[in-house]
C-alpha cells in the first residue's frame, strides 16, 4: 500500500482566511487611532503621522474594495500583514521609549500578535492535504500540520466527500474532501483502516 494524499477543507485555515479582512480593518482603526492622536498631542504635518496616516488608508481601501485580492493574493495579504507587524512593533517601541508602559505593551502584544498570524498565514499552500501513511496519518492544522500515530486513532470513517476521524484524546475531526473520493482512493483508504485499526 503506498501513501495517498488529499485535498481538504482545513477548518482552521478557513477560519483563518474568512477573519483576515476583520483583522486588517482592525489593525487600520488602531494604526489611524493612534496617527490621529499623535497629530492632536505633539506638532501637526510630521512625518510619521502622515505615514501612519498613509498606511491605515490604504489598508481600508485593500479591505473595503479587495476583499476578494486577500484570498487569491496571498502574497498581497502577506505584505500588509509584515506592514501592520512593523508599525505596531514601532508604535510600541517608541511609546516604551517616551514612558508610556501600558500603550507600549498593548502595541508590542498586538505586534507579536500579528506576527503569528503572518507565521500561519505563510503556511497557506492552495491546498491542504490529510495523508494516510503507514506509521499515521498527517492532518492540516495551525500553526504547523499534525501528525497521528496510529496508536492514538480510535476509528476513521470514510465518505465520498468527507472524512472522519475519531483520535484517543476523544477529538472528532472532521475534514470535508474538495472533490468527492472515487472508487479505488476510497478503497485504498479502508485497506489502511482494516491493516492498521483492525476494522
Amino acid at each position: 500500500m503506498d501513501s495517498i494524499s488529499l485535498p481538504v477543507v482545513a477548518p482552521a485555515f478557513e477560519r483563518l482566511k474568512r477573519s483576515g479582512a476583520w483583522l486588517h480593518l482592525t489593525a487600520a482603526v488602531l494604526i489611524l487611532t493612534h496617527a490621529v492622536s499623535h497629530f492632536r498631542g505633539e506638532e501637526s504635518h510630521t512625518l510619521y503621522f502622515w505615514c501612519q496616516l498613509i498606511i491605515s488608508l490604504d489598508i481600508f481601501l485593500l479591505v473595503l474594495t479587495g476583499k476578494d485580492v486577500l484570498r487569491q493574493q496571498p502574497k498581497i495579504n502577506l505584505f500588509f500583514r509584515l506592514v501592520e507587524v512593523i508599525f505596531f512593533l514601532g508604535i510600541g517601541t517608541m511609546m516604551l521609549l517616551q514612558g508610556h508602559l501600558a500603550i507600549a505593551v498593548i502595541h508590542l502584544s498586538l505586534s507579536i500578535g500579528y506576527a503569528y498570524l503572518f507565521y500561519c498565514e505563510k503556511r497557506f499552500r492552495s491546498e491542504e492535504l490529510l495523508s494516510f501513511h503507514h506509521t499515521g496519518i498527517t492532518i492540516p492544522g495551525l500553526p504547523e500540520s499534525r501528525f497521528l500515530h496510529w496508536t492514538h486513532v480510535n476509528e476513521v470513517e470514510t465518505f465520498y466527500d468527507s472524512i472522519h476521524i475519531s483520535t484517543s484524546q476523544q477529538e472528532n475531526l472532521i475534514f470535508d474532501l474538495r472533490t468527492n473520493l472515487e472508487f479505488g482512493q476510497l478503497e485504498h483508504i479502508h485497506q489502511f483502516c482494516r491493516f492498521y485499526l483492525g476494522k
